[in-house]
Formats: structure tokens, sequence, C-alpha cells
């Protein structure tokens, strides 16, 4: 069997700009709504707050997915896109293992310095971390979680699948995001990352609740990548500098994919119902 083969410059990129996404971007979960905070003057209503709290989140996902970081590992900073590139043929496996490792690793090291940063003032926000809502339940945080991945996740594959649109998937992250968040973190927190989750729940002592996130935004990916899959489409494996692929390792056709087989294994399932009625 041939060896497999690592990309450890994109590895080490993806590492770096999943520490800086989660840095940063709790940053502003943090100021936003920790008490004392002046947004709770400046902005006091809750959902404008999450509104700009999910358009700064994926403001920093957008530009590390521009910056030469982006440029060498495509900046999918979570573990479920990443799985989502894969399963429609534009990824490898080895890489989507790898690209994991690297993204959970980063939340990590950022989350980690969350504690000597903010002190108090974070951890009366438990620095970020994403909970279920109280009243709502486990199972409705999951749906939110896979409908809200299932956004995010679809909206960047369909944009990277279209040639015309691919130029353009930076700019949909931030207002999506925002929105995302805006209505739907009453019920979960609106992660739709796995890893954005970890990184917190490591250094707030949350982890109980860390299967939601994992298995609400895989759902929703998974939904994401089959709905998306075409089989005469050319997916890049890259939210900017989609044309930069030196090693032919981000481009990929959806013909023989995970997702396409599933897509069509699925259309034939509804096709013979109506003929086992008769």
């Amino acid at each position: 069997m041939p060896r497999p083969i690592f990309h450890w410059s994109a590895y080490a990129a993806e590492f770096i700009g999943t520490a800086l996404l989660v840095f940063l971007g709790l940053a502003a979960v943090i100021f936003n709504f920790g008490p004392g905070s002046p947004m709770l003057l400046w902005l006091p209503d809750p959902f404008v707050r999450r509104l700009v709290t999910g358009f700064l989140f994926g403001s920093v996902g957008a530009l590390v997915a521009l910056s030469p970081a982006g440029r060498v590992s495509g900046a999918h900073l979570d573990p479920v896109l990443s799985w989502a590139f894969w399963a429609v043929g534009s990824l490898t496996l080895v890489d989507a293992v790898a690209y994991t490792v690297a993204q959970f690793a980063g939340a990590t090291l950022a989350a980690l310095t969350l504690p000597p940063v903010w002190g108090a003032f974070g951890g009366a926000v438990l620095y970020g971390a994403t909970v279920p809502s109280a009243t709502l339940g486990s199972w409705v945080a999951i749906a939110g979680e896979a409908i809200a991945t299932f956004a995010l996740v679809g909206g960047i594959i369909w944009f990277v699948g279209h040639p015309r649109l691919r130029a353009f998937t930076p700019a949909l992250i931030p207002p999506l995001v925002a929105l995302l968040v805006g209505f739907e973190a009453p019920w979960s927190g609106t992660s739709m990352n796995p890893a954005r989750t970890f990184g917190p729940a490591v250094v707030s002592h949350t982890l109980g609740a860390f299967w939601i996130y994992l298995l609400g935004p895989a759902l929703g990916a998974a939904i994401a990548a089959v709905a998306a899959a075409r089989s005469d489409r050319v997916h890049v494996a890259k939210v900017a500098h989609h044309g930069h692929d030196p090693l032919d390792r981000f481009h990929g056709l959806a013909a023989t994919s995970v997702a396409a087989i599933a897509r069509r294994l699925a259309a034939d399932l509804l096709l013979r119902r109506p003929q086992r009625g008769r």
C-alpha cells in the first residue's frame, strides 16, 4: 500500500488559524457579555449583542481565510467542515484526520490563555463556553446546532462548488454567522464547531455537554455535504485563495465521493417507494 502523504505546513497553518479564531472570537464573546462590560450599556438588547458577536466571530474566520495561513491550509478552522470537504471529495482522509487534530489542539491552546488574560471577568461567562439552554434541553440544543451547522457548512460548500461564487465565500461568513448566533444562541450558544466548544469547555470544566456539540454539528455538516454534492461539480476545500493549490490537494470532483454516493442511494430509495406501494 502507498504511504500516506502528510502536509505538515498545512496542519501548522490550521493549528495557528484555529487558535486565532478561538482566542479572538471568544474575546468578543467575553467582552460583549461579561458582567460589568460597557457593551451592556451601549447595546442593552441581547439579540443585538448576539448579532454583533456573531459578526465579529465570523469576521475573524474570514480574515484568517484571507491570511497567509488560510492560503496554506484553506482555513477550515472547524473539524466538521474538514470532514464535509472530505465527504464531497475535495480533501483526503489523511488530511481530514490531521486537520481535526490540529484544530482541537489550536482551540485548546487558545482557550488555556483565556484565564490569565480575562481572569474572573471571563470566568463569569465560562470563558465563552457554549452551554445548552437550561429550559429547552439537550435535544433542542442538538437540533439547533444541526440546523445552524447545516446552514454554515452548506453555504460554504455551495459557494466553493460554484466558480462564480467562490470568490465571495469569505464575505458570506460574517453576516451568516451573525444571523445564526442572533437567532439560535438561546438554544445552544451556537457553536457549529466541536473544536471551538472543546477549548473553553476544558478551562471552564463544562465538558459534560460536549457530546451535544459533537453530535449536532456532525449531523448538520453530514446533511449539508450530501445536499451540496453534485456528480459534475468540482468542490474546493478552501474558504479563500481557491486557485492556490500547487499540490492539487484541495480540488476534487464529487462524482465518486461519499456524499455523492449517499445522495444517489437516497434518491434511489425515494424513487422506489411509490413502486412498492402499488
